[in-house]
């Protein structure tokens, strides 16, 4: 995969590893994007449990099994190329799908982790109506005080932010921000904290967004 601008970032020709149905049989999609130390097989191991039986799913390698070297917290430049790569890759694999005829508002975006902060944050930056956004453990990026004046709206788009309330990495404070700011740009938001949960997904998430998935 590579860069429309030319100038080829960390992640720009990585793999991407699909599951679920084949693209001209699905009736919709989905673009899971893993966490650091993970990969996209880990990923769509995750998707395994919650695909309906008639979705394609893609799930993109970062470089070095990390989209970013620093926290999202990080100021953004700090976390650059990363970022920005990573970003491109969403946006190329949603252009992959329209491509087979499944617009965006048939993709549901998820992510867990640095994943879900980069799918969080492509989505804020390009709102419109998407099929679903899963933020599972994650936030949109940037230090306390990044401007938040995103373009756009989500038209009603549904968005799960799921997430520990004492996330070692995940202050519960952004997340709450990020519910704040999705609901102001139109989007249909659920967020849940989970009591002393760790760093991880658990099975309440796992049945939203497989009901997000069928809900395409």
């Amino acid at each position: 995969m590579t860069s429309a601008r030319g100038d080829l970032g960390p992640h720009d020709d990585q793999p991407v590893l699909w599951g679920g149905v084949a693209l001209e049989r699905a009736r919709a999609g989905a673009i899971f994007i893993h966490g650091r130390g993970a990969d996209a097989r880990d990923i769509l191991g995750l998707a395994s449990e919650v695909d309906p039986g008639d979705i394609a799913f893609a799930a993109p390698d970062a470089a070095g099994h990390t989209w970013y070297p620093q926290s999202f917290l990080a100021p953004i430049e700090h976390n650059e190329p990363g970022i920005s790569s990573g970003l491109r890759v969403i946006h190329a694999l949603l252009e992959h799908f329209g491509g087979a005829g499944i617009p965006p508002e048939r993709v549901l975006l998820a992510g867990f982790s640095q994943g879900a902060c980069l799918t969080l944050e492509y989505a804020a930056r390009h709102a419109r109506r998407f099929g679903g956004i899963a933020g599972l453990s994650g936030g949109v990026i940037g230090p306390p005080g990044t401007p938040r004046d995103y373009p756009g709206v989500f038209d009603g788009t549904p968005v799960f932010l799921g997430c520990s309330d004492v996330d070692p990495h995940i202050p519960k404070t952004r997340v709450e921000e990020t519910d704040q700011i999705f609901q102001r740009m139109g989007a249909s938001v659920t967020m849940r904290l989970y009591p002393r949960m760790g760093h991880t997904v658990n099975m309440d998430e796992l049945s939203v967004v497989g009901d997000m998935l069928k809900d395409l």
